[in-house]
């Protein structure tokens, strides 16, 4: 007899009068015999998703002494204690300027996802890592992507789908769950889906602009195709999300629509942005739960970081250019605070991602997620030594719980890596003495 069953099976019964059905959780049956996908032959869905902190770390604490599988932790990565077998660390690579001047906190982050040392100051040089992966992967959920900043501001993000087209965070718990969650939400395991008549209206008013929007488009310019175009491709995507809400979810039996977020409090004194990146986490565990998007980016704080303390006037950000360096610490003490907090942060969202089980693993297991900052040590504005770590193993594409030295090659070997691990078929990224053909070997299985 067949171990398989279909996982749309409900237990069934009568309460009061009244037929009840109750999905099941994604047990082994519905599984195949190694738990890595469906036993009707669809796989486990495969995230993608940043974690940026600003104001980087100090090397000489931060960067591990030993390399490989066994490295040790110094001061500023004590935090990850309990998550260092999910975590690899990438050290030791550099933003190559070619000449060109190092915008502070802002050429490394630029570099970092778009490949290109920017040539002005806030030059944004083309798409960013994240939307690159998004076209591939994130077309078959109801958001192609979703930008969060613990922050409280919605123009800090580092996701761009062009040079000047920003993709705006949700700073808003709240928000974001009834964005998610809300009146939009078609539960994946309710089998008396019925689409919203309103979709329909939208999706029809979508529809029977195509053909007056091709003859426009005949009639314009270069520079006018192209920002059509982009204003036509985010249609396009509203389009998607239509079609999806329309037409169901496939069911997911992991999927539960979490409780509303409480006690929302907005703001960058430390515990206010703490606590808004742990509900916002909780939040993005369930919508990835629910396939709701495979790809999101998490800011932590901005690369100018306004993180502070309760009551005090300065901000994370100058305290690294106003502190001195503690002769007999090596270090800036203030600053470091925050930098140690930034490293807890990160640990805790490493932790409760693989918190969740998901099929034979966990939902950690089934993401890869690149943790990144703007520059080493903020004082000097450094963009050698940038700061990078991975967590998750993409189902099963990806080693973990590896230290790797990788001295001054340049930081898109990150960025090249985490495509072709998403799947994209390139083979090489970046620009002039960025471009590299060289993943990280290291890590991948």
């Amino acid at each position: 007899m067949s171990r398989t069953i279909d996982r749309r099976t409900f237990l069934r019964g009568v309460a009061g009068g009244a037929a009840i059905s109750v999905g099941l959780p994604l047990l082994d049956c519905f599984l195949n015999d190694s738990g890595t996908a469906l036993a009707q032959g669809g796989p486990l869905p495969v995230r993608f998703g940043t974690w940026f902190w600003g104001c980087g770390m100090n090397p000489q604490r931060w960067i591990p002494t030993t390399v490989g599988p066994d490295y040790d932790l110094p001061p500023e990565l004590a935090s990850l204690a309990d998550v260092k077998q999910y975590v690899n660390v990438l050290s030791g690579m550099n933003t190559i300027l070619d000449g060109r001047p190092n915008y502070p906190h802002q050429t490394g982050i630029m570099t970092n996802i778009t490949g290109t040392v920017p040539g002005a100051d806030g030059e944004v040089s083309g798409t960013s890592l994240d939307v690159l992966i998004s076209r591939a992967i994130g077309g078959g959920t109801r958001f192609r992507s979703i930008e969060m900043a613990a922050t409280g501001r919605p123009t800090q993000t580092y996701s761009f789908e062009s040079a000047g087209v920003a993709n705006p965070s949700a700073v808003s718990p709240l928000d974001l769950y009834s964005r998610i969650f809300g009146a939009g939400f078609a539960d994946p395991n309710d089998r008396d889906f019925m689409p919203d008549p309103r979709l329909v209206l939208r999706q029809s008013a979508l529809s029977a602009i195509r053909d007056d929007a091709a003859r426009l488009e005949r009639r314009l310019g270069s520079h006018d195709r192209q920002r059509l175009d982009q204003y036509f491709t985010s249609l396009r995507q509203l389009e998607q999300q239509l079609e999806l809400s329309l037409s169901g979810p496939p069911p997911l039996d992991a999927c539960v629509r979490p409780p509303e977020p409480k006690g929302e409090d907005l703001g960058t004194d430390l515990p206010q942005t703490a606590k808004t990146h742990q509900m916002m986490t909780e939040l993005l565990v369930f919508a990835l739960l629910c396939d709701q998007t495979r790809v999101f980016n998490m800011l932590f704080s901005w690369s100018l970081s306004e993180l502070r303390n309760p009551g005090a006037d300065i901000s994370h950000h100058q305290l690294t250019h106003d502190e001195g360096v503690d002769e007999e610490l090596g270090y800036q003490p203030n600053a470091t605070f925050f930098a140690l907090a930034s490293m807890e942060a990160w640990a805790g969202f490493v932790t409760r991602l693989a918190s969740e089980p998901e099929g034979a693993g966990t939902l950690l297991d089934n993401c890869l997620v690149m943790a990144h900052s703007d520059s080493s040590f903020a004082k000097s504005h450094d963009v050698n030594l940038i700061p990078f770590m991975t967590a998750g193993s993409a189902g099963g594409r990806i080693r973990s719980g590896i230290h790797v030295a990788a001295p001054g090659d340049p930081t898109t070997r990150v960025g090249l890596t985490m495509q072709q691990v998403m799947g994209l078929p390139v083979s090489e990224f970046g620009t002039r003495s960025m471009l590299t053909s060289q993943p990280i070997s290291e890590i991948l299985t």
